[in-house]
């Protein structure tokens, strides 16, 4: 048994239900089944793709992208969704990282590629737009597939996804999650908001990252639910879907909630079909949460990391406004401690670190055995964020032990940022930290101070991030100091100039 028969079972039981609704059009869990095997011939006949083999996928959300999951799946081959906001550098080192066979790629991603293809070496490129030069067409391949779609013994112990996180480090780490990680994280998320195959979901996150792909959508798959997708987040186009659609269930994060609750469509839009709106990938501020909460629309907070898959722990829906700004318990089939440097189980309202165990967990990281072993070092997964408990045994997360800033749902690691600073030699010393943003939830704030006699300026900073990091993850500031505070060690106190970004905005 694989992920896939998920859906091969809902087309059996009920094959004329709505599985996917995508810009007009219906796809039904029949349709749906026909499409997965048909891709899963293409890429075993026409492209070789064997288990273990790596897809990569470049692109923003379609029933494309789900059904090239599931085929995968179908396949014993790993699925490798890339983040289409990062530069071309970085996807050609994830690229050349995971050792992938072929990439699929959306039409506007043809040419991103293309200018690193030098380094991509023997990679099969695929386009959804039809064949051009140095790409294959993705239709005239599928129509060419035979009858062969799966191998033998592939089932849930196979790995289906590697999700690349930004590392502590500067290189991304790739996250490797088993199928099984997807059926429990599958399981976890149902069974932390009641979904069932009545429900139908909203997703307007992107599907690259875990959250869009697995809180609500692959759990509403396996339910046998309706899934409503968008290729991308606007605002007034979510909120219209709500109206018109009139979905049950919908995720988003600090950024997305901001953008809806200043659209000037956000007080006339009719909300009352949403018995829940699911919320994560950072704290969640108050006022964000009470949006939903002054509109008798419970909010659930959802605690959980890439490696985590990444439903670990859930506020109740029933304790949506008792326990205002809490993330909740572990979920079923996830263990949650909190715990101090010593590995010792701290009391309620002690901060610790917070460790998970669970089926839902990670395998690996891709190639990085010296990761997966400082990570699992005692049998748990160490998150490195900073947490506590209330005498109830609801987490509340304080901080992030890795010092990672999440600006509208984006993990930005100021260790890849300190990495381009440290190539200007006009830089005495440097840091990059996060700092609260009402948009945001936090921007990126580059703290320098300049060798002497050297005159820079804010737009000097900036520009040494063009063309060598994605955009999105840019400093949106620059901060001038004569010194960094520092210990007696000489490590730069990051909290210090966090508390000062703070009082200076």
């Amino acid at each position: 048994m694989t992920i896939a028969d998920w859906i091969s079972h809902h087309a059996d039981w009920d094959g004329g239900k709505i599985a996917i609704r995508f810009e007009g059009e219906e796809i039904s869990y029949a349709a749906f089944d026909a499409r997965v095997r048909r891709l899963a011939a293409m890429l075993k006949g026409e492209l070789g793709i064997a288990p273990g083999d790596r897809v990569a996928h470049l692109g923003a959300n379609s029933p494309e992208l789900l059904d090239l999951l599931f085929a995968c799946a179908r396949l014993g081959a790993i699925l490798v969704p890339l983040n289409w906001r990062l530069a071309a550098p970085e996807h050609a080192w994830i690229l050349r990282d995971c050792g992938a066979s072929v990439v699929v790629a959306d039409a506007e991603f043809v040419g991103h590629l293309d200018t690193v293809r030098g380094e991509l070496g023997a990679l099969r490129r695929l386009a959804y737009a039809g064949g051009t030069e140095g790409w294959q067409g993705y239709d005239g391949l599928l129509q060419a597939a035979g009858a062969d779609d799966a191998y033998p013994g592939v089932d849930l112990s196979a790995p289906v996804k590697i999700v690349y996180t930004s590392g502590t480090t500067g290189r991304p780490k790739g996250a490797v999650l088993t199928q099984n990680a997807l059926f429990y994280n599958a399981v976890n998320a149902a069974a932390a908001v009641d979904m069932t195959r009545a429900d139908h979901i909203l997703t307007v996150l992107p599907m690259f990252h875990v959250g869009g792909m697995n809180i609500h959508t692959t759990p509403a798959l396996h339910a046998g639910a309706t899934v409503s997708l968008h290729r991308r987040f606007e605002p007034g186009a979510a909120l219209r879907s709500i109206a018109e659609d009139r979905p049950s269930l919908f995720l988003a994060v600090p950024a997305v909630i901001a953008a809806m609750t200043q659209h000037p469509d956000w007080a006339m839009t009719d909300v009352s079909c949403l018995r829940a709106v699911g919320a994560g990938s950072s704290t969640v501020p108050e006022a964000l949460l009470r949006a939903w909460l002054d509109r008798d629309v419970p909010v659930t907070q959802i605690y959980g990391l890439t490696e985590s898959a990444p439903v670990a722990v859930c506020l109740p829906l029933g304790d949506a406004w008792r326990k205002l700004g809490s993330t909740g318990k572990p979920v079923l089939h996830c263990a949650m401690r909190v715990a101090d440097d010593a590995g010792r189980d701290v009391g309620p309202g002690e901060a610790g670190e917070i460790l998970l165990k669970g089926p839902n967990l990670l395998r690996e990281y891709w190639n990085n055995p010296a990761a997966t072993d400082e990570a699992f070092g005692d049998g748990w997964f160490h998150t490195g964020d900073i947490g506590h408990l209330d005498d109830e045994g609801y987490l509340y997360v304080d901080d992030r032990k890795k010092d990672v800033v999440i600006s509208g749902g984006e993990n930005i690691y100021p260790a890849e940022l300190e990495n381009v600073l440290a190539d200007c030699p006009d830089l005495a010393e440097f840091a990059v930290v996060g700092r609260p943003d009402p948009r945001w939830g936090e921007i990126p704030v580059a703290c320098v101070v300049l060798r002497p006699e050297v005159q820079l300026d804010t737009t000097d900073i900036l520009a040494l991030f063009e063309g060598r990091i994605a955009r999105f993850k840019h400093p949106r500031a620059v901060v001038f100091m004569d010194a960094l505070p520092r210990n007696v060690m000489g490590k730069v106190l990051k909290f210090e100039l966090r508390e000062f970004l703070k009082r200076e905005a």
